[in-house]
């Protein structure tokens, strides 16, 4: 039997996205210079969001001895890493009969800590004491759910009064309303992934019982946990107690027993978590393995110049693509079919994603019917399905890049079965299992926002 000597293999070539920009010097400043503003005034909002409640709040805290909810984190995460914040403007410009709501009165996002991600959840007690307003709850519900399919461990930062009570109806009765916040308590428990309460001020009737669903609790001198303070207690049964007796950090650390840790102050608390979670165990391993990262080839700052600060405006979503992956390489799937909708294998951080974004460059082909960019077809539909289960299968995680108006309509589409292969992608994201994340870069309407796995999946 003859045998052939194996040779080395020449390195496999990149599918580098070769970038067209063109646009004139002139157009490039315009879009420029628009695009400065909008970022700015963002800036600008972020900024006055950040106060929370504002200035004399911030200082009516430090008077307590207490910490605002981001000095808390600041020192709780790891030093030389980013809070990756979520739904900071949630609740902007609503209830502002009432004053306002600062990012709902909580803040949530993922930090570092003892270099494992957490997810951290934190009352502001500047904006009302912080009160749960609907939309509150609604955010760490959001937050929870964030941990519980990603295994996170969460920490809850508790500094609340409980339900702003002329809200009261709008909070607590629906699915997803203040009571879904202890059944995800619950869940997450059940699921095995770790969860800390240090209450940090004020936690009081139906939220207190938040903390005693986690794994641990912490509890610093002069806080509060109880379902009902002193003055509702003397009003129902005529006992007079002070709020320490009735439930402070002495009494449920020594007599109930609650409490499993009672610290001096705020620096104290923050930095007892930073050694609970140094002993917490590993999670099972995704799988998800990191290679060396690369930067793209392009300036992300580019992106200003081919993305028209007006509405509608065509643009090719590969020149985004090319700025935002490793290396701008995109091992695009099925590349000449569905062209209205993109799919490919990248990288992003060094780590593996598979990428469906909608392409909002108008295909023309001679011999075929033209193809609206930011349209779904038939066969877009076909191949994004078909990709996302291959994803699936390889345990590759997802990025959906959205700017998309929705499916084609009309007889050819009818014809074609536009509506079973809609249904067939909805039902493929449904039942995705690997991370997904999406992006919305311009519009997102209707059943396509569901198809490229809208905030519903």
């Amino acid at each position: 039997m003859e045998v052939h000597q194996g040779g080395k293999l020449s390195a496999p070539k990149k599918d580098i996205i070769q970038s067209s920009l063109n646009t004139s010097a002139e157009k490039q400043a315009v879009s420029r210079e628009k695009w400065k503003q909008v970022c700015d005034e963002i800036q600008r909002i972020r900024a006055q969001i950040s106060l929370g409640g504002g200035i004399e709040s911030i200082s009516r805290q430090h008077k307590k001895n207490r910490l605002t909810a981001g000095e808390r984190i600041n020192l709780l995460i790891d030093k030389n890493t980013t809070f990756n914040e979520i739904g900071q403007f949630a609740a902007f410009g609503m209830y502002e009969e009432w004053g306002g709501a600062a990012s709902a009165g909580v803040v949530c996002g993922i930090g570092v800590v003892q270099s494992r991600l957490c997810m951290i959840i934190a009352n502001d007690a500047t904006v009302k004491a912080g009160s749960f307003f609907p939309m509150t709850a609604k955010k760490v519900i959001r937050a929870q759910t964030i941990a519980y399919e990603n295994y996170l461990p969460v920490i809850y930062l508790v500094d609340s009064a409980g339900i702003f009570l002329p809200l009261q109806e709008d909070v607590f009765p629906d699915q997803d309303d203040f009571g879904r916040i202890f059944y995800l308590n619950a869940r997450i428990s059940a699921k095995g992934i770790p969860q800390i309460t240090a209450i940090m001020g004020m936690c009081v009737a139906g939220g207190a019982y938040l903390p005693v669903m986690t794994d641990k609790i912490l509890m610093t001198e002069g806080s509060g946990l109880f379902l009902a303070g002193p003055a509702l207690v003397k009003a129902a049964i005529g006992q007079v107690i002070s709020a320490e007796d009735l439930g402070g950090a002495e009494m449920h650390s020594a007599i109930s027993g609650t409490v499993d840790f009672k610290e001096k102050d705020d620096p104290s608390a923050l930095e007892r978590i930073r050694k609970l979670v140094s002993q917490m165990g590993d999670n099972e391993d995704s799988g998800i393995r990191r290679n060396k990262l690369l930067s793209p080839k392009y300036p992300i700052a580019d992106i200003y110049d081919f993305f028209s600060y007006e509405p509608g405006i065509p643009y090719d979503t590969k020149e985004i693509i090319a700025r935002l992956v490793d290396d701008s390489e995109f091992i695009e799937y099925k590349k000449d079919y569905g062209r209205t909708i993109l799919c490919g294998y990248s990288r992003i951080g060094g780590y593996s994603v598979g990428i469906v974004a909608n392409q909002k460059q108008h295909i023309m082909e001679k011999g075929k019917q033209p193809e609206f960019g930011g349209v779904i077809y038939t066969e877009s539909a076909d191949k994004a399905a078909r990709f996302i289960m291959d994803c699936n299968q390889n345990k590759i995680p997802l990025l959906f890049i959205h700017d998309v108006n929705g499916f084609m309509v009309g007889r050819d589409a009818e014809h074609s079965g536009i509506i079973k292969a809609g249904a067939k992608l909805v039902n493929v994201v449904s039942n995705s299992v690997v991370p997904k994340i999406s992006l919305i870069t311009g519009g997102s309407f209707g059943a396509g926002n569901y198809a490229m796995c809208g905030k519903a999946y």
